[in-house]
């Protein structure tokens, strides 16, 4: 009975992986990405990358994220605890059972997709009713479309723009917007569009990728394949 309990449990563990992926899911997360990010924070390993900034910067997800951490450390207690008296003659086998098959019923429920939909309008809405616009991700608040894009036009000794004015190169119909010029330590906002650029100048983008790199050249990896190329400037990241 106590390694049947143990296994019983491990499910309701998995269970609840699982809702917390769909949950993330339906705020905009990718599922590899939100599957990641539960099973880190359920077992509490530590383990950061960038990605993690999704949840930490969200308020919604959060929420569930805080959960996750302290549901990871009570089941580490009661796994450690089951498997140390596995020898103990009670354990509550069919009760721990009704409470993983309403957990995979969840699941099941959670997949239906006009539950789905349903769960996807309502967290959106109660992002939008209650939390400032300012809490969000940069992804969140302005990657609304798979071709919005934010980027940093790196210019190098040889780009044509040196001297130019960034309201000479911008036409006004095009999806193009200018965040600011990052100058050494200065970040020109007001005057963006009427200083001339200089080298060494960064320019943070925001619009359409494609009309940005027909404009300015296409992305590269690393500053120094920029200096690679005569006359061009160069996208360095998204």
């Amino acid at each position: 009975m106590g390694v049947l309990f143990i296994l019983i449990y491990l499910g309701i563990v998995l269970a609840v992986i699982e809702i917390h992926t769909l949950i993330f899911t339906y705020t905009g997360l990718d599922k590899p990405i939100a599957r990641f990010q539960v099973i880190s924070m359920l077992t509490g390993t530590g383990f950061t990358t960038g990605e993690s900034e999704l949840i930490i910067d969200h308020p919604i997800r959060r929420r569930f994220g805080a959960f996750l951490i302290l549901f990871g450390a009570f089941s580490l207690a009661v796994i450690i605890s089951a498997i140390s008296s596995i020898l103990s003659d009670e354990f509550f086998t069919a009760k721990i059972s009704v409470v993983a098959a309403v957990l995979i019923l969840v699941i099941f429920i959670l997949k239906i997709p006009k539950v789905r939909d349903y769960l996807s309008g309502k967290l959106e809405h109660e992002l939008e009713e209650h939390y400032d616009f300012r809490d969000l991700p940069i992804r969140e608040a302005l990657l609304t479309d798979d071709t919005d894009h934010v980027l940093d036009y790196t210019i190098n000794e040889s780009c044509d723009f040196i001297g130019k004015e960034l309201r000479e190169l911008i036409e006004d119909d095009e999806d193009i917007n200018v965040l600011y010029i990052q100058r050494g330590e200065i970040k020109i906002r007001k005057d963006r569009l009427i200083t001339e650029i200089q080298e060494g100048d960064h320019i943070i983008l925001y619009g359409d990728e494609q009309t940005i790199e027909s404009k300015f050249g296409e992305k590269m990896r690393t500053k120094n394949k920029a200096s690679a190329h005569d006359g061009r400037c160069f996208l360095i990241f998204n």
